[in-house]
């Protein structure tokens, strides 16, 4: 059983520093639903990041949680953010690995992965699931490269302080700290704790730039953020975040990567790679999870 708050008033996106404010759309994906934030009519991608989901929070019953089977991927890396709850990661590579808060299980499918989603040892009891889920292009001479699959623990992550804030480097190099996760291009993902009052100067070497309000309220450039909103900065913006009530943030951008299409679970910079994706999961010519034999069929054209 899921449960997403109405979506909330978003910002004009009119002022000189914000280019466009993006309001998320809600999608069911099976006893769960998400707000989708990326990839939006008005905008498909934010440097790299061509995907961008909220999960939750979603409160199950006994007996029930997320169970997404396993799925093909190509050209594209994948990470999920938990604020609650678990995940039971299963690849097609071989590996198990629980996703929890605070740590990074970090996926890069090159010419092809697959892997299942299922809820974790949580599922006996009442539970809770609460998460952002992000697709990364992978960059043209990469597109093609060996899948492979890396966790870092919560405690390797840089946990700064600026005051009352507090920031997580989930990916990327911001305040002269660098995260452990290894990336094929430039690309910068943070969290940030922000608690009534306080305030925050995000990097101004980014590319493209966005942020993502979880929860709460934050301003910028006396505009108003709402939880449930994406930001994009314009060109060359500095971004001030002023937190007016506790808040969360998802900060995100880094270098584009050039035109990507996207179809189901597959990102390539070519169509005919996307076709031939297609026709390689519906002959079953991606790799099995090991202890995981369900999976999710071809969508129809």
């Amino acid at each position: 059983m899921s449960h997403i708050e109405a979506p909330a008033p978003h910002c004009t996106g009119s002022k000189g520093s914000i280019e466009l404010c993006i309001v998320p759309v809600e999608r069911d994906i099976g006893d769960f639903t998400v707000r989708r934030v990326l990839p939006a009519p008005e905008r498909k991608s934010v440097g790299p990041f061509v995907f961008f989901d909220h999960m939750g929070p979603a409160d199950f019953p006994p007996g029930k949680g997320i169970q997404v089977r396993p799925h093909p991927h190509i050209g594209l890396a994948t990470v999920t953010w938990l604020f609650e709850g678990e995940i039971l990661h299963r690849d097609s590579l071989g590996y198990v690995q629980p996703i929890t808060p605070g740590a990074v299980n970090f996926m890069t499918a090159g010419r092809g992965i697959v892997h299942s989603e299922r809820a974790g040892p949580d599922i006996d009891r009442v539970s809770r699931l609460h998460g952002i889920q992000c697709w990364m292009a992978l960059p043209d001479a990469c597109e093609e490269t060996e899948p492979r699959f890396v966790h870092h623990p919560a405690p390797t992550l840089p946990d700064l302080r600026f005051g009352d804030a507090r920031v997580r480097i989930i990916i990327g190099t911001a305040f002269g700290e660098t995260s452990p996760v290894e990336v094929l291009s430039p690309m910068l993902y943070l969290e940030c704790l922000l608690p009534a009052g306080s305030r925050l100067d995000l990097p101004g070497d980014v590319t493209e730039l966005a942020v993502y309000v979880v929860e709460g309220e934050v301003e910028f450039d006396n505009e108003v953020l709402p939880s449930g909103v994406m930001a994009v900065a314009a060109p060359g913006a500095r971004m001030r975040l002023a937190a007016t009530r506790d808040s969360r943030c998802m900060v995100l951008g880094g270098d584009p990567v050039g035109r990507r299409y996207v179809w189901w679970n597959f990102v390539s910079s070519s169509r005919a790679r996307i076709e031939t994706a297609k026709a390689d999961w519906a002959a079953g010519r991606f790799g099995a999870v090991p202890g995981d034999d369900e999976f999710i069929p071809l969508p129809p054209p």
